[in-house]
């Protein structure tokens, strides 16, 4: 191996002190950028961002999308709620999904003042949705648009208003430090550039963790040559979880995942065919199983009885189908557009075949080559569905992530909030979209005005806290030495062996995760068992894990690529750990479809309608997972409206 790739045993360490770090360079870390600069003039606080990546193409919005999942228009924001709560299987804060959908609209009437597209009902075509447009809607709450540029539009306004000079692109943060004084409190954050040899340390008196969810923790449909190919974005590496759970923050509902039904392969998104081209998903005997089935949702009441059932419940009706040889299961594609042709003319049907590949084209360009290489036309052939791997996420069809402190004007109970909007349980540590628990069907727009409250919070937060200075509870050395392990470790141990991946010294960040993805995959109701499990698999899991833990110390980094790597894999086997540990807390299966614990297979409403926190401790390296008590602050509809 040549030496002019090695690292070098001491990077360059660039220390810094702000008052404010938002962590990510998503959704809601461009909505905190946009809003926290309308409040920060004239009170010399300094604001910084820092991104792994790139705004521009950053988060889960990078490749673009065709619609936007969540605009209110002149519904009513309980209605949302109830909606939200009905497909999480009846565990929400009402308090932060209500906030979410009283304020959501402004953001995205200010995406198409910044020049997004959105499509408007036929004589509305000029008019913006703040003067009354009308939006073409795919669904109760989802709205058309034409996203290819979506995030770039975003970006560009979030870098317009903190200024270029406070963003800091390329650099991966990978650890918080809690302040020395007081182990509550957050007082900054470490990580690494993944271009140039250097450690960065940040100090301040607050930060936004907005880093997305997690993906590849679970051993992936996609293999060979289509290894790496996911729903949601790989890049996301439970960093948010992960890092907020070391810092000491209460983490909620980690045991929810979402397993997307997509398009076979190329992952590609289906709401538009449901919603916009009304299509049905049938079995490989062309049965509508949503019909056949739909005795089964009798089993759920009230999550499977409502105008739309669970998401969870949709999957556990396919699923059915697929064990009991009935698949493969398919999208009626040429079906949906035959029927939708009978009112068109020809260069109206043209124009319907065009809008069924630009939805994949606008977000999702890998399906288009799915069809384009097996000579699928959408009109003539239907396409297979299939449910996914695992994913956790607190913005889509899930709701893990952090218990975070809810609006004080909604009824809520008072242990829903302490002082700052948007706060973890750690002090100064804030946290939206994928980050907070609880909370799920934010999607981009909610994600973007979650980081807009986040803001407000964190802002007063840094006012009310302007003289404190933080202080770390470790040497700059110490924190140096821990991030540039990997790469010490390389090192130090690359001559033992002739072959640079075999070696006894240390185990590549690649071998590590195929090593968690085997054990998830296997033990923690991943595809390999039919999303199943029981107490007995989660506790080979827990040991497994334990040994994975360990044994993750002993990863290594021959270059920065592979130190990005080994600090995204360390973050995914944290969280990893905490969705084992909750979903061997609960005791049912709440999310049929999702996943099931066959020793404990239905819903308890009477001893588990609650919300499973956990808190971890880094010095011990194990978790405390508690119940809280969940509270309906809107009224649920009853069942069947």
């Amino acid at each position: 191996m040549s030496d002019t790739k090695l690292l070098p045993s001491n990077p360059e360490v660039v220390e810094e002190e702000v008052d404010i770090l938002i962590i990510g360079g998503g959704m809601a870390a461009c909505g905190a950028s946009y809003e926290i600069m309308r409040w920060a003039e004239g009170t010399g606080l300094k604001v910084k961002l820092v991104d792994k990546a790139a705004m521009d193409r950053s988060g889960a919005v990078a490749q673009g999308l065709s619609a936007i999942n969540t605009y209110l228009g002149d519904q009513d924001p309980a209605d949302y709620a109830r909606m939200v709560a009905n497909d999480l299987m009846g565990i929400t804060r009402d308090d932060l999904v209500y906030d979410v959908g009283r304020h959501v609209d402004d953001s995205v009437q200010l995406f198409e003042e910044w020049g997004l597209p959105i499509w408007k009902q036929p004589g509305d075509e000029g008019k913006t949705l703040k003067d009354g447009g009308k939006p073409v809607r795919s669904g109760k709450w989802q709205i058309m648009i034409n996203g290819e540029s979506y995030k770039w539009i975003v970006a560009e306004a979030a870098k317009k208003a903190l200024g270029t000079e406070n963003i800091q692109e390329r650099v991966f943060i990978v650890k918080l430090v809690n302040d020395k004084n007081d182990p509550t409190r957050v007082a900054g954050a470490v990580g690494f550039s993944v271009r140039e040899a250097k450690v960065y340390v940040y100090k301040f008196k607050a930060c936004l963790l907005v880093a997305g969810g997690a993906v590849n923790i679970f051993r992936p449909r996609s293999v060979g040559e289509g290894t790496g190919r996911a729903w949601y974005p790989v890049w996301n590496a439970g960093s948010t979880y992960a890092m907020a759970a070391e810092a000491g923050a209460e983490m909620t509902m980690m045991e929810n995942r979402f397993v997307p039904a997509r398009f076979k392969d190329g992952y590609g998104p289906v709401g538009a065919w449901f919603l916009l081209f009304k299509a049905k998903a049938t079995n490989a005997f062309g049965e509508v199983y949503m019909d056949t089935n739909k005795e089964m949702l009798k089993d759920y009441p009230p999550y499977g009885l409502a105008a739309v059932p669970a998401t969870c419940l949709r999957n556990h009706l396919m699923m059915k189908e697929m064990k009991e040889g009935r698949g493969p299961i398919y999208m009626d594609t040429p079906a949906a557009m035959a029927k939708l042709a009978e009112k068109m003319t020809p260069k109206e049907v043209k124009h319907l075949e065009a809008e069924a590949w630009e939805d994949f084209l606008d977000m999702c360009i890998g399906q288009a080559g799915v069809w384009a290489g097996e000579n699928i036309e959408p009109e003539k052939k239907p396409s297979e569905l299939m449910p996914t791997e695992p994913y956790l996420l607190g913005s889509h069809s899930g709701c893990c992530g952090i218990w975070v402190s809810g609006p004080e004007d909604l009824g809520a109970p008072a242990d829903w909030h302490w002082g700052y909007r948007s706060m973890t349980t750690v002090k100064g540590l804030f946290t939206a979209g994928d980050g907070v628990g609880a909370s799920g069907h934010k999607f981009s727009s909610g994600s973007h005005t979650e980081g807009r409250i986040a803001a407000k919070g964190m802002l007063k937060f840094a006012l009310d806290n302007k003289d404190w200075r933080p202080e770390f509870e470790a040497s700059t050395q110490e924190l140096v030495d821990e991030i540039w392990r990997p790469a010490r470790t390389f090192l130090e141990n690359k001559d033992y062996s002739t072959a640079v991946d075999v070696n006894p010294n240390y185990i590549t960040p690649k071998m590590l995760q195929f090593r968690l993805q085997k054990i998830m995959d296997e033990y923690v109701a991943g595809v390999a068992t039919w999303y199943q499990t029981n107490a007995k698999m989660l506790e080979i899991a827990e040991e497994k894990l334990g040994m994975l833990k360990e044994d993750a110390l002993k990863m290594r980094a021959k270059d920065l690529h592979e130190l990005l790597r080994a600090w995204e894999n360390y973050h995914r086997v944290l969280t990893a750990e905490a969705h084992m540990k909750h979903i061997q807390f609960r005791k049912e299966s709440r999310y049929p479809g999702f996943y099931y614990r066959m020793d404990h297979n239905f819903i308890d409403e009477e001893n588990w309608k609650c919300f499973v926190n956990s808190t971890y401790d880094r010095k011990t390296k194990t978790w405390n997972v508690f119940k809280r008590p969940h509270v309906d602050l809107v009224s649920k509809p009853t069942s069947g409206h």
